[in-house]
């Protein structure tokens, strides 16, 4: 059979259970601690019994006398009832028995256990409560070791029993008075605790199949009550809030023909309501064919999504629509690289909204951004790895020779060089896209920018025994970013000296000019570049021979910023192959016009 309890007496039962275990456990830690005390008095008395009885035996020499009966008046003196008096010898042979008349014939007792105890014990006492096989009584024996014998003492355990029960009636008297209060108490505070409940419990009931309040609930002033109040306060105010917020929405919505959004308003038999000009631009790019009827969307064919989401919830014969539940969807259609956000909501009256917008622009930026950091995290993961090999091999080998480790040195150098001019070309690359407007433009010597430039290849050209021909005359000023500017040509002459081969002869000129621009080129005799790489050269990350270009230290991005470093300045830059070998690089700049 199962109860059905209340709060309140679920609350008075689960504290009445705690506070009946802790009562219970302190009253059981308390009877043990004071039986043990007890215990610890019996053994001393005992103890003391057997001390005396000691020094008697060998002030008198009654052993050697074989005189222990006078143990008898020593009793007498001690005058101690219930005192039980036992002398045994090292094996086991009773010599003395105050109880017993005839002691010499009792039977051998060094299996006793408090003999054993107090025999084998470093303190050389032992005790056990025990039934003598002389008497048939129950005591509590306490046995002492000395030199030659053992003395023994004991009481009769029950009147000790007895004694120890009646020192705790006080205790028991108390515990149980505290029980009553302690009931008292509990039922007082269960009580409040469950009117304060019972009062949420209902509240809660009404929030969830929202009823309205049909009273004004009242709380007590504990903790409990506290936050009762609080929480139908704070309902009070949500719910005010939310008709504020309701009347807001519908204004909202009568108002969104104002965005930038395409938006438009159907009645269930699909005619329009209300369309803003943005809707319609948008339909006909979709459309790819120019309409001014709203109507025409549900003639696009692509649109199909949008057509079985309507012919779901608006035809007729469907299900009523739930007001709480509106139906909705969302999705994106891409149309001739374009993208729009298409979404429809249906009213509980089957009337609909429709949504267009156009976001093209922040897709392919997403798509992009997505597009750089996968290729960036590509292309500094080999790096990283490289450095860390090297430097663990040394860390993991102590007795590497010098030589080897001043080459793990060397070539983790030549990675955290490599990995610094990644990052380096990265944020070159992002200030270039996203911080157009904070470059400085000047008029800048083209001719003393490039001997700048070719002077830091100094080593390198002498390394590749190339030969470097300079063909700017030392008029020609340009308009642009001086960083920049440099970045074109350092890109460009460095690409011509790593990858043209050895022997390679650079020749960098102006070759034309008009009324706005300066024409200009970088032509190397190398290797030149392959057909089939040409249309993707200028794109980042893009390495024709990719093993080739990370040995090179290359980092994928140098033609990347010619490209947009070009395009910054209003010029255009191009790629072809030589008729006889060798890749032909030309450029425009603005010319700084006065």
């Amino acid at each position: 059979m199962r109860f059905n309890l209340n709060y309140k007496q679920k609350l008075f039962l689960y504290y009445f259970t705690v506070f009946f275990i802790v009562t219970a456990s302190f009253f059981a830690f308390q009877y043990k601690r004071e039986k043990q005390y007890r215990i610890t008095q019996l053994e001393n008395s005992l103890n003391n019994v057997t001390d005396i009885a000691n020094n008697f035996i060998a002030r008198n020499n009654l052993i050697a006398k074989n005189n222990t009966a006078l143990l008898d008046s020593l009793l007498q003196i001690i005058a101690t009832p219930g005192i039980r008096l036992t002398v045994i010898d090292n094996n086991g042979k009773v010599l003395y028995d105050n109880l017993v008349d005839e002691s010499g014939k009792m039977e051998n007792h060094i299996t006793r256990p408090e003999v054993q105890k107090a025999k084998f014990s470093d303190s050389g006492e032992g005790s056990e409560i025990r039934t003598s096989a002389t008497t048939g009584q129950a005591f509590y024996y306490y046995a002492h070791s000395y030199n030659s014998y053992f003395i023994r003492a004991a009481v009769l355990y029950d009147l000790q029993v007895q004694d120890f029960l009646k020192a705790e009636r006080l205790f028991l008297t108390f515990i149980a008075f505290l029980f009553i209060i302690t009931w008292l108490i509990l039922s007082f505070v269960t009580r409040k605790m469950s009117e304060s409940v019972t009062n949420l419990k209902d509240f809660a009931v009404q929030l969830r199949y929202d009823k309205p309040l049909e009273k004004d609930y009242q709380f007590h002033g504990d903790e409990l009550g506290v936050i009762g109040k609080q929480i139908v306060s704070m309902y009070k105010k949500l719910a005010e809030t939310k008709n504020a917020l309701s009347l807001e929405k519908e204004k909202l919505i009568k108002h969104l023909f104002v965005l930038n959004e395409g938006v438009g308003f159907f009645t269930s038999d699909k005619k329009a309501l209300l369309t803003n000009t943005h809707f319609v631009q948008y339909l006909n790019q979709i459309a790819e064919k120019p309409s001014i009827h709203p109507e025409h969307i549900f003639k696009i064919s692509k649109l199909d999504k949008l057509h079985a989401f309507l012919n779901e919830h608006v035809e007729d014969g469907h299900a009523a629509i739930n007001q709480n539940a509106l139906p909705q969807i969302e999705f994106v259609h891409k149309n001739n690289g374009h993208y729009f956000v298409i979404k429809s909501i249906v009213f509980h009256d089957k009337s609909f909204e429709i949504y267009i917008n156009d976001v093209t622009k922040p897709t392919k930026r997403k798509l992009l951004k997505q597009q750089m950091t996968s290729n960036i995290a590509h292309e500094l993961k080999t790096p990283v790895a490289s450095v860390r090999g090297y430097l663990e091999t040394i860390l993991n080998n102590k007795q590497i020779p010098q030589d080897k480790k001043d080459y793990f040195i060397e070539r983790a150098y030549k990675q955290a060089i490599r990995l610094t001019n990644l990052v380096e070309d990265i944020v070159v690359l992002n200030t270039i896209e996203e911080e157009i407007d904070n470059y400085d433009f000047s008029s800048l010597p083209v001719k003393k920018i490039v001997h700048e430039v070719v002077d830091n290849f100094e080593s390198l050209i002498r390394q590749r025994n190339a030969n470097v021909e300079i063909n700017i005359d030392g008029s020609v000023n340009v308009k642009g970013n001086r960083y920049l500017i440099k970045s074109v040509f350092q890109n460009l002459i460095d690409n011509a000296l790593n990858y043209a081969g050895d022997n390679v002869a650079i020749q960098i000129e102006m070759y034309h000019q008009d009324e706005e621009f300066y024409y200009f080129s970088v032509i190397d005799n190398g290797v030149g570049i392959p057909e089939k790489h040409l249309p993707r050269i200028f794109e980042r990350f893009y390495r024709i021979d990719s093993g080739r270009s990370r040995k090179m230290g290359g980092t994928g991005l140098g033609l990347a910023i010619v490209k947009h470093a070009v395009n910054m300045h209003k010029g255009k830059v191009s790629v072809t192959n030589a008729p006889n070998g060798g890749a032909e690089f030309y450029f425009t700049l603005p010319k700084f016009l006065t």
